[in-house]
């Protein structure tokens, strides 16, 4: 994953701080790839989960904890794939 608009060298000398700001960047923008761990996702949610893209964020919620709420309820056969 290449970011031009971090500084990712001055992020890396807290390594706490670069895997939570890692996480959110794979997270919302592509895995490229990699798979996240769901452990490391529960543990640092209360870190992410204000930084994240709102449907990931839903997505995830249904994925992990299994949240139906967290689902849009606008979702139908024509928007589904978007």
């Amino acid at each position: 994953m290449y970011n031009w608009s971090s500084d990712i060298i001055q992020l890396k000398k807290n390594p706490e701080k670069y895997k939570i700001w890692r996480m959110v960047q794979q997270i919302n923008y592509g895995l490229d790839g990699e798979k996240l761990d769901k452990d490391e996702v529960k543990k640092a949610w209360a870190n992410i989960e204000e930084k994240l893209d709102p449907y990931k964020k839903r997505a995830l919620e249904y994925l992990i904890w299994g949240k139906l709420y967290s689902l849009p309820n606008n979702l139908n056969f024509w928007n589904a794939s978007k």
